[in-house]
């Protein structure tokens, strides 16, 4: 998991919801190689391992929300997701936007419900 690269928190509990600022598929300061699939990995992969710095997984996300610097990145990125998320379907939208930060193809942000001391 990489530092933010903006002034904001990558995840916050408000009572017994996890809310995690949109994650992009960097891996050690660094965006990983290997496009769209790569990038949706690595990003879920950062949302999985900031649920664990709070005692929840991927199987406690409720809803994402997924941008994607191209839509017709849309289907190999939905093989990388369920490739990820396994059999759990959270709610999700996901639409395409002008640009994501560090030139990035793909940026998930993610709610979780992981109820406290459980």
């Amino acid at each position: 998991m990489s530092a933010p690269v903006g002034p904001y928190t990558p995840i916050v509990r408000a009572g017994d919801l996890l809310v995690l600022s949109g994650q992009l598929g960097m891996l050690d300061g660094q965006m990983v190689a290997g496009g769209v699939v790569a990038e949706t990995t690595q990003a879920i992969a950062n949302i999985a391992s900031l649920l664990e710095s709070e005692g929840a997984s991927l199987t406690d996300v409720v809803k994402t929300t997924v941008f994607l610097r191209h839509m017709r990145d849309f289907q190999i990125m939905n093989e990388a997701y369920v490739a990820a998320f396994g059999d759990h379907r959270p709610a999700r939208s996901a639409f395409a936007v002008a640009e994501l930060p560090m030139v990035a193809l793909v940026e998930i942000e993610a709610w979780a419900y992981a109820p406290a001391g459980r």
